[in-house]
Formats: structure tokens, sequence, C-alpha cells
């Protein structure tokens, strides 16, 4: 198996152009590839944010989004950060930008300062110290 592999999600959101723009707003990411697909949306869009990077595109044709079941739908991306100050800003300024709290910025039980929120479209975003992968 090779050790160079990446992982990156993608994301259809019904206004991408708006997406786009509310994420960097919200949660500070950056626009680095945003073809247009003709019709007003997205065909493809890149941003990142430090080593964080994905996709998005307008969704043209409805896909569904999952239903929450208590305070979380099950999935969503997670960020990691160095310090608990980061997840605090970030969590000020997406709820300013009008995300839906889900999680206040606090520490689990197992030790990973963390918060989430939902973004306009319902896509869930957790911001945290612990970084997956790597041993405590």
């Amino acid at each position: 198996m090779t050790t160079t592999a990446t992982f990156h999600a993608y994301f259809g959101y019904r206004d991408a152009v708006g997406a786009l723009r509310w994420l960097e707003k919200a949660f500070g990411f950056e626009t680095t590839m945003e073809v247009p697909d003709g019709n007003g949306g997205v065909m493809h869009a890149e941003m990142r944010y430090g080593g964080v990077a994905f996709t998005l595109f307008t969704d043209e044709d409805g896909y569904d989004r999952p239903t929450r079941k208590g305070d979380t739908v099950g999935h969503g991306m997670y960020v990691a950060f160095d310090t608990q100050e980061e997840v605090d800003a970030v969590y000020a300024t997406a709820t300013a930008a009008g995300a839906e709290p889900i999680w206040k910025p606090e520490l689990s039980e197992w030790g990973n300062y963390r918060c989430r929120v939902a973004d306009p479209e319902g896509y869930e975003w957790t911001f945290g110290t612990h970084r997956p992968g790597q041993t405590q």
C-alpha cells in the first residue's frame, strides 16, 4: 500500500456558488479552483485550508440529505486544528455567518476539544484538536 495517498471529500450543493462564498466567510476556506457549469452553477470547485482540501459542485439532481437522529446525522467532515483557541474562533465565525450550532466548543469524554455546526445546506462540520491517525 502506498504511503503517499491523500483523502478528499466531495459535496453537491444546491447553491454551490453561494456555498463557496459562505465556506470562505464562515470557516476561512480558500477557493483554489472554480469552474462554472454554464447555467450559473459550478461544474467543479476546490477549496482548501492548510492540509484540508475538498471538492464541490452544483447539485442539479436534488440528492437526498441525511436526516438528524438526535443531535447529528451521524457523519460529516472533521477538521483538526492545533489549539482550542482556533476551535473557538471558527465556531464564532461560523455561527456569526449563520451556521446552525450542534455542539458548542467543549472537551469530549475522550479528550478532543471540539465543536460541530451545520452549514446552510445541512452538511455537518466538526472542528477539533484531536488528529485522527496519530498515536497518543
